[in-house]
C-alpha cells in the first residue's frame, strides 16, 4: 500500500473528510513520526508497532567488486518493530 492508496482508502471509509484533509493528517501524521525519530525519540503504536533509531558503529568493511578495504562511517537507522497485536492478527490470518 502506497501513501495514495492510503490517503484513498480512508477518504472512503470517511467520506464526510474532504481528500485534500485526509492527505494533509497523513502527511502531518508521517511527519511528526520522522521528526520524533530525527530526535531519537520513539514511536509507539499500540497495538501496530513501535518505531525507533538504532546505532550501528564505524566499521572496516570491504569492496565487494574489488575486494579493498574501506572505512564505514558511524550511522543511524530507523527500525520498527510490529506490536504483539499486529503479529497475532498476522499469524491468525494464515491459519
Amino acid at each position: 500500500m502506497t501513501k495514495s492508496d492510503l490517503i484513498l482508502q480512508i477518504g472512503e471509509l470517511h467520506p464526510q473528510l474532504h481528500q485534500r484533509g485526509v492527505e494533509r493528517i497523513v502527511t502531518v501524521i508521517f511527519e511528526e513520526i520522522a521528526a520524533a525519530l530525527t530526535r531519537g525519540d520513539r514511536v509507539e503504536l499500540r497495538g501496530f508497532g513501535a518505531f525507533a533509531v538504532k546505532h550501528r558503529g564505524a566499521y572496516t568493511g570491504r569492496n565487494p567488486r574489488t575486494g579493498v578495504e574501506v572505512e564505514v562511517s558511524r550511522r543511524i537507522i530507523p527500525f520498527f518493530k510490529t506490536g504483539k497485536q499486529l503479529r497475532k492478527n498476522l499469524n491468525h490470518t494464515q491459519s
